[in-house]
């Protein structure tokens, strides 16, 4: 008979994970659960919150696979390729970006009717290009990925409201948090990042908001607000301008080449995304553009 220093014992699923810690016999198990599945969000959130062992595998595990599988190139291109790689904020504060409209709530900076709540999104777009827009000139180095506006009516005297997020890759290294640092801008006091609950500066505040950022969005200048974390999340709301069939493009400005360079990234990281594009349903998507519904 076997005592008990010598049963069998559960193999590491791989590279480094800790399946005996978690207390789930074999970790791959779930993995090919939620491969079978094509990582529904939904599923995952209820998994990770049945109890604390499974809430751990997710943050440590699960929620990178989710991420690598929507968005491949994108998430390549923020961890530098490795495998493995670390993300500013973890994993869950990436998919909870990816998925999740966060909301907003008047602030000092931007005023409103009324607060709106979050809501998980049903189609998001991230592109390179846009998040140029967000960058002042001495930041254009920078590398961040932008979404596209999540459009929310307000009442009949006040226009659309948009809400916009994104991510910046390497952020502790940015020419955008070194400006905020060299500029001692002070970290606001009460609000926190809907991702991952870090502190954040108001880009308003420090004046760093670029002509552009109102452009690209489809806003006033002056009519938008946005935050940047310590660990490189942006969010931020504006007021849409209603547009007419007869205006121009509104990301056209003094800064018009930086957008003709063809590096637009949809979310699902399959091709490059032209101004056409209005949105690609969260997941993959084909060599001719179509959208594949989750």
């Amino acid at each position: 008979e076997m005592n008990a220093s010598q049963r069998l014992r559960p193999n590491p699923l791989s590279d480094g994970s800790e399946s005996s810690e978690s207390g789930i016999l074999n970790e791959r198990i779930l993995v090919l659960v939620f491969e079978s599945i094509k990582w529904d969000l939904h599923t995952l959130c209820f998994a990770a919150s049945v109890n604390r062992k499974l809430r751990a595998v997710a943050k440590r595990l699960l929620w990178r696979d989710m991420c690598v599988y929507r968005a491949p190139r994108m998430v390549a291109t923020l961890s530098n390729g490795a495998q493995n790689g670390r993300i500013g904020g973890g994993w869950h504060a990436l998919a909870k970006l990816m998925f999740f409209c966060c909301g907003c709530e008047p602030t000092r900076n931007f005023k409103m009717s009324q607060p709106l709540d979050g809501h998980f999104m049903e189609a998001s777009r991230f592109s390179k290009t846009s998040g140029r827009s967000f960058l002042t000139k001495k930041c254009r180095g920078d590398l961040l990925y932008v979404s596209d506006p999540c459009e929310h009516p307000m009442s009949d005297k006040e226009d659309d409201l948009g809400i916009f997020r994104g991510i910046f890759k390497g952020f502790m290294k940015s020419k955008t948090r070194e400006c905020l640092i060299r500029r001692q801008i002070e970290l606001e006091q009460r609000i926190r990042c809907p991702y991952c609950g870090s502190r954040v500066w108001s880009m308003t505040t420090a004046r760093l908001v670029p002509k552009s950022a109102a452009r690209r969005l489809g806003s006033h200048e002056g009519g938008l607000e946005f935050f940047v974390c310590v660990n490189g999340h942006l969010y931020g709301t504006c007021w849409l301008v209603p547009l007419s069939s007869d205006e121009d493009h509104l990301d056209e400005d003094e800064d018009e080449d930086d957008f003709r360079d063809g590096d637009d990234e949809g979310i699902g990281g399959v091709r490059s995304m032209d101004h056409d594009d209005r949105t690609v349903t969260i997941g993959s998507v084909s060599s001719l553009g179509e959208d594949i519904i989750m």
